[in-house]
């Protein structure tokens, strides 16, 4: 019998590893919630288990009822995806008390990782420049805002153990520090059950650049290059691509060896990510580690050649690292496109709805990783983000030419969704370019808004959507292009579309 890896997770990232999974033999075990019982990567694996109950709290988040399921179900690993107990360093020890395998790092490296204090305290450490601040247990009143006066406003209160953007506030002035402050600790304890925080000096247009490592569990540690991540909302990514355009190979070899030396530090192992932010004059600090598999991952893939996922269950293996530093190059450029089921017109709220019609083209050069099926229904009980948008070409024109196509012939009905404010940022001055920063998407949003409301947005697309629902049968479909005659070109410059 061949070994058996449980997927902890949902939607794209589970049909990710359950691919890689029997790609490399394993039997695959999934799980999945109520909302969840008729997916497309249940379907996909060898065994699928219930986790009883409503919240995700009590299902994707329950580590005790995934633990009986590994027990139950005789696994010999667990793949957690990201996000959900991805990074849960107390999960990670728990799986090795079960005798099950967690594929990621120790849960003593991702303790020393996972709090953004003790991190910031390995970068310094490893020789790498940290943004300036506070970090030490932020005090009240005239004492506090003597800190922030020595750090100069304006500043970023940041909760410790947060991301996503929870637990973080800018503070431009004096008079709103103390409500921030507090407000912060409110808001992390909330999402945390930690209300540590503390203070940094606020980028006022940083770039966003991560650096992909992977490491073995014999000491051996490789960089697959960087990732620039800079087109964002919400402190959330939206746009991703590499190589970076906005960056040189002098600085590309000091952030990639920047990020080897705080991983070599913490003893990491399994694949990672390290993240900087860069100022305008060239500078960049460190900004955080996570210890998961990226979201965007697919685009590393893209120009390695190095499948991540696979590498993380040959790590777990015990094997060691086929490749050395210097068998890893770059070639061609990739980007990647998040489609969100949100509303760029209402501050990017998460929406539900049915997906009503699917074409998701299918052509030399682009990867789609999805978990969408016409007729079934997107919930805002998860994170909204539907599929992965992926384009590679040769040179990052190449590539630009192939995500615009792919942004104009992928239709969607149903429901709201960011595609066109996607397609509208990637043909914007700013991102073709190449010279962006963290708050470009405020700009772009701005122009996306005045140009919408000067065009009569009629309710035909949401009529088209329902009655596809209607009468699609819940039919899949795939295109290999877009045909100048297809009826549905007629509603593409529709919102739903």
């Amino acid at each position: 019998m061949s070994k058996k890896i449980l997927i902890a997770n949902r939607g794209e990232i589970a049909r990710r590893v359950i691919h890689a999974a029997k790609e490399l033999g394993y039997g695959t075990v999934a799980v999945f919630s109520e909302p969840d019982a008729d997916s497309l990567a249940l379907r996909e694996a060898d065994e699928a288990f219930l986790l009883p109950g409503s919240e995700v709290r009590e299902t994707y988040l329950d580590s005790e009822k995934i633990l009986h399921i590994a027990r139950e179900a005789q696994v010999w690993a667990i793949h957690p995806g990201y996000g959900f107990l991805s990074e849960n360093a107390d999960f990670a020890a728990a799986c090795a008390d079960a005798g099950v395998k967690f594929i990621g790092p120790s849960p003593e490296a991702m303790r020393r990782l996972g709090s953004k204090l003790e991190s910031k305290k390995i970068a310094k450490q490893a020789k790498v420049p940290t943004v300036p601040g506070f970090e030490g247990e932020l005090p009240s009143g005239q004492k506090l805002r003597e800190i922030a006066d020595n750090i100069g406003y304006p500043l970023l209160i940041k909760a410790a153990a947060g991301g996503g953007g929870k637990g973080m506030r800018v503070v431009h002035r004096a008079e709103d520090l103390e409500e921030s402050a507090r407000s912060a600790e409110r808001e992390a304890l909330a999402f945390f059950k930690d209300k540590t925080v503390f203070l940094e000096k606020y980028l006022e247009r940083p770039r966003h650049i991560e650096v992909q490592i992977l490491g073995d569990e014999h000491g051996n540690l490789v960089h697959l290059f960087e990732r620039e991540c800079s087109i964002q909302r919400r402190h959330q990514k939206m746009i991703e691509e590499t190589p970076s355009p906005s960056i040189d190979e002098k600085f590309r070899r000091e952030i990639c060896a920047a990020a080897l030396r705080i991983a070599r530090k913490a003893g990491y192992s399994s694949a990672g990510t390290v993240e900087f932010i860069a100022d305008e004059a060239g500078n960049f600090y460190f900004l955080e580690v996570n210890t998961r598999l990226q979201v965007e991952h697919p685009i590393t893939e893209a120009v390695t050649g190095i499948d991540l996922v696979k590498a993380q269950l040959r790590i777990a293996e015990g094997e060691v690292l086929p490749f050395r530093q210097e068998d890893i190059s770059q070639r061609g450029h990739a980007i990647e496109c998040r489609l969100y089921a949100e509303d760029p017109e209402n501050n990017f709220l998460p929406v539900e709805g049915v997906v009503g019609v699917l074409v998701e083209p299918q052509r030399p050069g682009i990867r789609i990783d999805s978990a969408l099926e016409a007729g079934k229904p997107v919930l805002s009980l998860y994170d909204p983000m539907l599929a992965k948008l992926i384009a590679v070409g040769f040179d990052r024109q190449e590539a630009l030419l192939k995500m615009d196509a792919l942004l104009r012939d992928y239709v969607l009905l149903g429901i709201r969704h960011n595609l066109d404010f996607l397609r509208a940022t990637l043909n914007s001055k700013v991102f073709q370019s190449g010279v962006y920063h963290t708050h470009s998407v405020a700009d772009l949003l701005g122009e996306f808004l005045e140009k919408r409301s000067s065009q009569h947005m009629p309710d035909l697309a949401y009529a088209v959507a329902a009655f596809a629902g209607r009468a699609g049968g819940g039919r899949r479909e795939a295109a290999s292009s877009a045909s100048e005659t297809d009826p549905l070109e007629a509603v593409k410059g529709f919102r739903n579309v």
